[in-house]
């Protein structure tokens, strides 16, 4: 092929998107933001999207202008402008004002660290952290992803998919992600996992993301049809769980994820 018309079909804009810069822009920002260190040069992502050099430079550049990312050497990293923008598309969630409130005035919950998250795919994604228990900060943060395998939330949101859903999610046979040795390792244990959670109307974690750490979750009530999916889970220090505490947790929880479900609750 002429050099010409390869370089002409590397620049030509996609056709499934109305604004091919701003499609490539994300996607660099997606490739920063799932970089294990968090960083990469101008080579890595031209080679990563499959674009050239001069157009990936342009890009970077502008994003550099907008503080969406910095440049440290020749590497390219996610930029401050991001917490900002995050923090404000947060601040308006009717779901985030509620759930901080109803933290602080809960006798059981406003002792521990709370959570918000969000379900996307097979991980979740922390919206908010309530801090109650400064005790307990090795658990994720806001903007962190687990595996939902691995945490009491992710557990309680997918346990309210369709059985179908988990079975092409998780085969029986799939070795899922280890952090401790009391992570679930299969997908048949998880599936099992999942009934269990659905009789019992909430999700336990026992040491299986973090050692010492003890977590239990519930689904929040989705709000219209494609409302997202939502859970809340509360973290504690296992020396000194107990089965009252527990039970007052439980409750709590239901009546939190009745409140964020509910617009008129």
């Amino acid at each position: 092929m002429p050099e010409a018309e390869r370089r002409g079909r590397e620049e030509a804009p996609s056709s499934s998107s109305p604004a091919p810069a701003v499609t490539r822009a994300a996607a660099v920002l997606d490739v920063l933001a799932a970089a294990s260190s968090g960083r990469a040069t101008l080579s890595d992502l031209a080679r990563e999207l499959g674009i050239p050099k001069s157009s990936t430079s342009n890009i970077l550049q502008a994003l550099e202008d907008a503080g969406l990312v910095v440049r440290e050497g020749s590497d390219f990293l996610l930029g401050r402008k991001l917490v900002e923008l995050g923090a404000s598309y947060l601040s308006r969630r009717d779901e985030i004002r509620e759930f901080y409130q109803f933290c602080a005035q809960a006798p059981a919950l406003s002792r521990e660290t709370v959570r918000i998250a969000l379900l996307d795919g097979d991980h979740v994604i922390y919206l908010a952290r309530y801090e109650g228990h400064p005790a307990v900060r090795l658990t994720s943060t806001i903007g962190d992803k687990m595996p939902a395998s691995l945490c009491a939330v992710g557990k309680a949101l997918v346990g309210r998919l369709h059985e179908h859903d988990w079975e092409d999610m998780y085969p029986d046979d799939a070795e899922l992600p280890v952090l401790t040795p009391h992570s679930i390792r299969t997908g048949k244990a998880f599936k099992e996992e999942l009934h269990r959670i659905r009789e019992q109307g909430y999700a336990f974690e026992d040491e299986e993301s973090t050692l010492g750490v003890v977590c239990l979750a519930v689904p929040v009530p989705t709000r219209g049809a494609h409302g997202p999916n939502l859970g809340v889970s509360v973290t504690a220090l296992k020396a000194t769980f107990t089965e009252e505490q527990k039970a007052a947790m439980v409750a709590e929880l239901k009546e939190l994820a009745r409140a964020l479900g509910n617009p008129m609750g």
